[in-house]
Order: structure tokens, then C-alpha cells, then sequence
């Protein structure tokens, strides 16, 4: 049996024409509307006895059509930032992750640690681009996966949620055993205006180390279903039951 992904379609009501991958072979898979019409049928060339014309748009196969389009790689630096100052529409997050060591490094994390409450800064350059973002009308979107019991860090981030929404943010969890069931990919991304992914690299320390941007349309589609899954799912954090035993 074949294994099959699902790339997308160029139908607005979700049925065909469609297209899937072989994920072993690479072949494609394309399913539409037959070309019913003999004398259409007649000007096809090499069409052999058991084989059907099908009708595709041009788009379609643009759109969610495989190719061979290598990542960039850039670092965690201007490169990363400047991506939060120049999307056009939509700035949306999933996190994955136990820990981040970044976190770990602030004065904020010293006084969770220390079992005191956090001062966050509602003045730092994050949360001025929030603002000045979300005030033409951009949104900024986070899911964040919760284990059960919670990590440290995850407890931690409940807190920032507070701060981030406070200036504009979105913020929502989801149980890591929901996140397993919807078959969302284990991997930090950041999906901007449904056409360029950040997706997240981190080395065996948990620290952020840069992001490969992908903008190949059928990879793209992917990270927007998995966005549409998890959001449809997640709880805002302030409703989230989180297990800390």
C-alpha cells in the first residue's frame, strides 16, 4: 500500500481536483474531473486503453505541485527578527518544546525560579513591535504545547502568555497527547501570511541556533493545515487546565 500525503486542491469546497505525493517514490497523484467529451478525448495524444483524461487547473498544479526548492538558512539574529517587522497580515507560532534555554538566561526566569512574582518588561522591543504591528491590523498567534504534569519551562511561559497577550498576542495551548492525535509535527515553526516558514532550530542544548525558511508552496500548505488543526483545538491560556503535579 501506498503512502500517501495530501498536498492540496484547488477546490474552494475542499474536493478535487486534488494532488498527493508518494512519499517512497516521489510519484504524484491527481484526481479530477474526467474529460467527458469524445471529440476532446480524440485530440489526446498517447492516450493508451485503461488511462483517463482528467481535467486540472493550471494553478493547482503551481500551487501544490512538488519540487525540488532548497531551505534557506539564516541565523537567530537580524535576519530572524526582521521577519516580525515585515509580514504583511499574519504572524503565527507553534511551540513545541520542553524547555528553551533563551528562557532560562533572563531575569524573569531567576525570579520564577526563585518562587517570586515576575516583573515582566511591557516595554522591550518585542512587545513595541506587537503593538506597533497589531495596530495596522496584523495579528500575532501562538499554540503552545503542555505536557502533563507541565514542565518548568512551559509553567514559566504560561506566565509570559499573560504579558504577550496584554500587548496584542494571541496566545493558546494545547496538550502535547491532543497535539499527537492531530499528527502535528514535532518541530517550533513560524508560519508568516500562509506563504514563508520559520521553521526553528535549536542545538542539543536548547538553544535557538537560527531558522530554515521554506516557501515551496506544497511544504507551505502542510504548515497551514497543521496551523488550522492546532488552532481549531487549542484552549486560550487562560482557560488551559494545566497539570503541575
Amino acid at each position: 500500500m501506498r503512502r500517501l500525503r495530501f498536498n492540496g486542491t484547488g477546490s474552494g469546497g475542499g474536493g478535487c481536483p486534488g494532488i498527493h505525493e508518494d512519499l517512497d517514490t516521489g510519484e504524484v497523484i491527481v484526481h479530477g474531473p474526467p474529460v467527458a467529451d469524445q471529440s476532446d478525448v480524440a485530440q489526446l495524444q498517447h492516450l493508451d486503453e485503461g488511462e483517463v483524461a482528467i481535467i486540472v487547473p493550471r494553478n493547482t498544479l503551481i500551487d501544490f505541485g512538488p519540487r525540488d526548492e532548497t531551505p534557506t538558512l539564516i541565523d537567530a539574529e537580524d535576519e530572524f527578527d526582521r521577519l516580525f517587522a515585515t509580514f504583511k497580515h499574519t504572524a503565527w507560532r507553534l511551540e513545541t518544546r520542553r524547555r528553551y534555554a533563551s528562557d532560562e538566561a533572563t531575569p524573569e526566569w531567576q525570579q520564577f525560579a526563585a518562587g517570586r512574582p515576575i516583573e515582566w518588561d511591557y516595554d522591550d522591543s518585542w512587545c513595541r513591535n506587537v503593538r506597533a504591528q497589531t495596530e495596522q491590523g496584523k495579528r500575532f498567534e501562538r499554540v503552545r504545547l503542555v505536557d502533563s504534569p507541565a514542565t518548568p519551562a512551559q509553567m514559566y511561559l504560561r506566565s509570559n502568555a499573560v504579558r504577550n497577550c496584554a500587548v496584542g498576542e494571541d496566545i493558546r495551548n494545547l496538550g502535547r497527547s491532543e497535539a499527537n492525535r492531530l499528527h502535528l509535527p514535532d518541530e517550533d515553526f513560524w508560519l508568516f501570511d500562509s506563504r514563508l516558514v520559520a521553521r526553528l532550530l535549536f542545538d542539543e542544548a536548547d538553544n535557538l541556533t537560527g531558522a530554515e525558511l521554506i516557501t515551496e508552496p506544497a511544504a507551505v500548505n502542510r504548515y497551514c493545515q497543521a496551523r488550522d488543526a492546532a488552532w481549531h483545538y487549542a484552549v486560550p491560556y487562560e482557560e488551559f487546565k494545566v497539570d503541575e503535579t
